[in-house]
């Protein structure tokens, strides 16, 4: 036999030891995870349920602001609603709207309107109202 036969199944080539395998195996595997969750936007069950409850209570407030300041614009006599809510101190607006239901949805109870107390509902609907101007028309008042 010749050398070169010999040189073919011994090529001097070292192979890679078991603890560089190990570790190359965990690497690859926790890479992917890393990655995804640090620049892929990958997240926690628990984050996704604490997002999905910020979600939520912001669009049931956005609905109840909305509510308040479209039932307060359709009421019959809402130009002068508007200029005493004007006549009010700023601070008071909000716990006004709520003192007189503005605040509360239609149709549902107190238990399960849980928006018809709330203070921030009140102030924000108060703000969209100091925002609104009225239209030729007195009944009818939009956002500017």
């Amino acid at each position: 036999m010749s050398d070169a036969a010999g040189d073919c199944h011994h090529s001097g080539a070292r192979r890679p030891s078991r603890a560089t395998l190990f570790w190359a195996c965990v690497f690859s595997a926790l890479a992917p995870v890393g990655i995804g969750f640090f620049w892929g936007g990958w997240v926690t069950a628990g984050e996704a349920h604490r997002m999905v409850a910020t979600a939520v209570d912001r669009a049931r407030t956005e609905l109840a602001t909305d509510v308040c300041f479209h039932r307060f614009l359709s009421a019959p006599d809402a130009a002068a609603q508007l200029a005493a809510l004007r006549d009010v101190e700023p601070w008071a607006r909000g716990d006004l709207l709520v003192r007189d239901g503005w605040t509360a949805i239609p149709g549902t109870s107190k238990d399960d309107n849980a928006f018809a107390d709330s203070s921030y509902v009140g102030d924000t609907c108060a703000q969209r109202l100091m925002a609104a101007t009225p239209r030729p028309h007195p009944n009818i008042l939009t956002a500017r």
